[in-house]
């Protein structure tokens, strides 16, 4: 899913970017469920917004600012012959980051990101704004591809677009 594409969920779902963390938390809690967080290109951005907003420690369990493959690899438990093969900007590492700190934590929900936030690190096959979010709930895993390079979008932009995603992610799995 493009940036461009995504906006226009929004738009249509009357939800504004920066609504985003209450409404995770607001429905977590109506729900009585609990969410962690595992995160590459966003830096620990998912965390940071959830626990913004008052009431998070009662639903908020865990970030884990999962950079290095190896931290990947030891505290989310992304196996090796995934990062191997697939790297670390896969849908395969998505999932597994997501499914891994929800275990960590007990949540009811994990998320993840991976991807490349940019300027550099880009390619033909995994260009600038490539990021993948994982979601895991006992109902299944699943990752979600975005481009969120277009229009020239910066380092920033892209980081904060990721989290968004995240987010609305989260929100519907919560939402079931």
């Amino acid at each position: 899913m493009r940036a461009t594409e995504f906006l226009e969920i929004l738009e249509k779902e009357n939800i504004r970017e920066e609504e985003l963390p209450a409404l995770v938390v607001e429905t977590l809690t109506k729900k009585k469920l609990r969410i962690a967080t595992a995160e590459s290109c966003t830096g620990g951005m998912i965390s940071s917004a959830i626990t913004s907003v008052s009431g998070a420690s009662g639903v908020f369990d865990c970030g884990v600012c999962s950079y290095a493959n190896f931290i990947k690899n030891k505290i989310v438990g992304v196996k090796e012959d995934t990062l191997a093969t697939y790297g670390a900007v896969s849908d395969k590492t998505a999932m597994e980051m997501a499914r891994g700190v929800r275990l960590l934590a007990g949540a009811d929900v994990g998320i993840s990101t991976t991807g490349i936030a940019g300027p550099l690190g880009g390619s033909q096959y995994k260009p600038v704004g490539l990021v993948y979010i994982g979601v895991s709930t006992e109902l299944g895993l699943k990752a979600e591809k975005m481009l969120l390079g277009e229009g020239g979008a910066d380092r920033q932009r892209i980081r904060e677009l990721a989290t968004a995603a995240a987010l609305y992610f989260a929100l519907k799995a919560i939402e079931g």
